[in-house]
């Protein structure tokens, strides 16, 4: 008889998620607060700032206006969800949440101190996830005093309209947490798909190299900016270009993914794009800053180069 055969899981062993807390009002972190309000669950996001509160809550309400307009939701279920989401900046407000999302930007130092700071705030059976979009989850799980209720949630952007969801468990993530987070995801009628926990994880392991490759393609002058955004959307039916996407995602944010990579792998076909540097250097991030491979300022917005 096998003695190391486990006995299944029972549904009474998976915590069940009923409040939400996010850390971040950030786009992804309204996104995210938006989708969770919408399928019931009482949310509080708390950031540091207030007037970041105050735009998320503003950015919430018209993506649902747009919902309403489009038939996707009605009038009754956007006010309601509006009604279940509460704000503040203090982490003291997480102290009943089941589950605890960080959203915050894709800096590990960053986020390392978030969880010192919140930790003390939650109870010990809070779960506790990272959206983040590259860095490994065992390591931010293992600076944490519950690597077993601690995970990879990472959402896709806009949060609201793009169906998956990567689940990415560390090393500790224990079996309850993992089956409660496909559970959450399922709740919020979106798709899963796990990925193992190494640099960048599925969807951005394949996609940043490729704009990367992209700007490596303006760098060198193989094409324009124009050129290159359109071959790729009439050439292999991208519905963006890949500098456009780039811009929408956050410059910072691809040069971020890419050093993962680069530091994760130590193969040099991820090395960073100088074009792509020197852009993040100058504070050219994309839409968010009004600048990057397209001046945003103008209608319709104009390649920078």
């Amino acid at each position: 008889m096998d003695t190391d055969v486990k006995p299944a899981l029972l549904t009474t062993d998976i915590p069940e998620i009923r409040s939400v807390g996010v850390v971040g009002a950030g786009q992804m972190g309204n996104g995210i607060a938006h989708v969770c309000a919408l399928a019931g669950l009482p949310v509080t996001m708390v950031d540091i700032k207030q007037e970041a509160l105050t735009k998320a809550l503003a950015t919430m309400a018209r993506n649902m206006d747009r919902q309403v307009n489009r038939t996707l939701i009605t009038a009754d279920q956007r006010d309601e969800a509006l009604a279940r989401v509460k704000t503040s900046t203090d982490y003291a407000a997480f102290a009943d949440a089941d589950f605890v999302i960080e959203a915050a930007t894709e800096k590990e130092d960053i986020k390392r101190a978030i969880y010192k700071a919140l930790i003390p705030s939650l109870r010990p059976s809070c779960l506790l996830a990272t959206n983040t979009s590259s860095i490994s989850v065992t390591r931010l799980g293992a600076s944490t005093d519950r690597p077993e209720k601690f995970i990879g949630m990472h959402f896709m952007n806009p949060v609201p309209v793009m169906k998956l969801v990567e689940i990415i468990r560390g090393i500790a993530t224990d079996e309850p947490t993992f089956q409660a987070v496909k559970a959450l995801a399922h709740k919020l009628g979106k798709v899963s798909a796990v990925a193992e926990d190494f640099p960048a994880f599925i969807v951005n392991r394949i996609l940043v190299p490729m704009i990367n490759e992209a700007v490596f393609a303006l760098y060198e002058g193989v094409g324009s900016v124009s050129a290159i955004d359109d071959a790729m959307k009439l050439g292999a039916n991208h519905p963006m270009g890949p500098l456009e996407l780039a811009d929408f995602i956050g410059l910072d944010t691809c040069l971020s993914i890419m050093q993962v990579l680069y530091d994760g792998l130590a193969d040099s076909k991820y090395r960073p794009c100088p074009l792509l540097v020197k852009y993040v250097e100058a504070g050219w991030y994309g839409r968010k800053t009004g600048r990057g491979f397209y001046d945003y300022t103008q209608t319709p917005p104009k390649p920078t180069r």
